[in-house]
């Protein structure tokens, strides 16, 4: 079974671009890690192609090469943070007509190009960091997001909720300490509910 993790800084977390075999030090390497924990006697291949910087726009604009060429069985993406945080500064936020139409491209061709499942990550932001200003935008995006998985998605792991949540566990600095980028313990408590997302969508994976 072949797994693409697509994304943005999050899902790249550091691993080396020139191996898509290298799945970074994020939640993706623990994802992989868990699933394969699980289910010792399947066959799979991980790949992560989540690029540091990247918007719903940059997926666009390499999804045949980073997606569809690629024909995976299951594809993951979480995007949508920089949609927000390259704005934040200016105040000069991206339409959400836009975000909605880039990210619902990508959807489409997943759809018509591969027979890949389909797990959506919610873009998420834990109150602390710089990016206070821009919570208002992203729960916008976030809704569109949630959108989009009802329309396309197999799965929606709901990340802003999950971190909102462990929050009230821990303060907002031991998940992610920037209030974007996840700690280890954030990588693996996101790691953990994908995994769970796996099982439920292959029940009889042994």
């Amino acid at each position: 079974m072949k797994i693409l993790f697509q994304g943005d800084s999050i899902t790249d977390a550091g691993r080396d671009r020139s191996n898509i075999l290298n799945l970074g030090h994020g939640y993706a390497n623990f994802a992989a890690k868990f699933i394969s924990d699980r289910h010792p006697d399947a066959d799979f291949t991980f790949w992560n192609l989540g690029i540091s910087g990247n918007r719903a726009e940059c997926l666009r604009d390499r999804w045949q090469t980073d997606c569809i060429d690629l024909q995976p069985d299951l594809v993951s993406i979480m995007i949508g943070i920089n949609d927000t945080w390259h704005h934040s500064t200016a105040e000069d936020w991206m339409p959400n007509d836009y975000f909605e139409d880039c990210y619902r491209f990508c959807l489409e061709e997943i759809k018509s190009k591969t027979n890949a499942k389909i797990i959506l990550l919610e873009q998420y932001l834990v109150p602390t960091g710089t990016l206070s200003n821009g919570r208002f935008d992203v729960d916008a995006k976030l809704q569109i997001t949630r959108k989009l998985a009802r329309e396309y998605g197999d799965w929606l792991i709901p990340t802003d909720g999950l971190m909102a949540a462990a929050c009230v566990q821990m303060p907002p600095e031991h998940w992610a300490a920037d209030g974007v980028h996840p700690t280890a313990a954030g990588a693996e408590l996101i790691a953990y509910h994908y995994a769970d997302a796996f099982d439920a969508l292959y029940p009889d994976l042994k």
